[in-house]
């Protein structure tokens, strides 16, 4: 994310240089292709292909392990968890290919589902939409999946910022009996859903963690309630020594393991209960496979999953 942070910030300095025609034309640019993110986004496979991402997941490294082939004769959601702080093995797995996303699935084309108002940050949206990625509200989410090709795949991190607050080392506490948008989404297009686990995605930064009902807890969902952000306290190591205090991440190994498809009838007006049924399919789906690879990634035996 630091590029487009980095054009973002580029942009707004260059308005106090000779050269601040260039921030108007970009602005221009803005207001033309406002709607972009809401139609699928735009990608640039030369992008996703940056050796650059390759360098990026040998760093913790990352791992991406799948399970069953999804035949990109359909179209799928995929629910990836947990959140972390920075959800890098979902992005680095699905919006790169850092992990030969292609090769391990091929034929399927992979739509990242991020917040709205990150895709409309200039110049950040610029870098986000160039690696694949869509807003993550239902009109953007239906363009994708109503689209005559086949072989669609969405990718929608569920438990979204609220996680962030759980996303304490060695603990794996998601937010999912409640959220249940993306199996209405699945059901309104017919399309499989697929449980994702990133084992090692809580443990690449420390995060200060408050009790449930102390101020600094409630002051934190206020904010996230607010501005669809959750801020917290973490701290991962420094730029130039593994041993001192800053903000990159800690190199830990990160296996994000696909899970096999949940095939869903076609509903464009689910009921309750077809929703509640798909969405507890999913919940058992994904709690087997965290007991199926938990082990080989590392994980005590007694390690157990926690849905909130």
């Amino acid at each position: 994310r630091s590029p487009g942070l980095f054009f973002s910030l580029a942009g707004f300095l260059l308005l106090f240089t000779s050269l601040w025609y260039l921030s108007l034309l970009y602005l221009v640019w803005l207001f033309l292709d406002w709607d972009t993110p809401q139609q699928g986004g735009r990608r640039y496979q030369w992008l996703r292909n940056w050796t650059a991402w390759k360098h990026l997941s040998d760093y913790f490294p990352l791992k991406l392990v799948k399970t069953a082939e999804l035949p990109p004769d359909r179209n799928y959601v995929l629910g990836s968890h947990p959140h972390g702080i920075i959800a890098v093995g979902t992005v680095c797995n699905f919006a790169t290919e850092g992990t030969g996303l292609s090769q391990v699935f091929p034929g399927l084309r992979f739509s990242l589902a991020v917040l709205n108002c990150l895709l409309y940050l200039p110049g950040h949206r610029e870098y986000f939409l160039s690696c694949g990625a869509c807003s993550v509200n239902r009109q953007s989410l239906d363009y994708v999946l109503s689209q005559s090709q086949l072989g669609r795949a969405v990718v929608i991190v569920v438990g979204g910022a609220n996680e962030a607050l759980y996303a304490v080392p060695g603990e794996h506490c998601l937010t999912l009996r409640n959220r249940k948008g993306f199996v209405r989404l699945a059901l309104r297009h017919g399309a499989s859903l697929v449980p994702v686990y990133s084992f090692g995605e809580n443990d690449i930064f420390r995060v200060k963690a408050f009790a449930p009902d102390s101020w600094q807890h409630l002051l934190q969902v206020t904010i996230k309630k607010l501005l669809s952000f959750c801020p917290c306290i973490f701290w991962g190591r420094g730029l130039f020594s593994a041993k001192s205090w800053g903000l990159l991440p800690l190199a830990r190994p990160i296996t994000t393991v696909v899970g096999r498809p949940i095939p869903v009838p076609q509903c464009p007006q689910p009921t309750e209960e077809q929703v509640d049924h798909y969405h507890t399919l999913y919940m058992k789906a994904l709690e087997q496979l965290f007991e199926e690879h938990k082990e080989s990634c590392g994980l005590p035996a007694s390690t157990r999953l926690t849905f909130i």
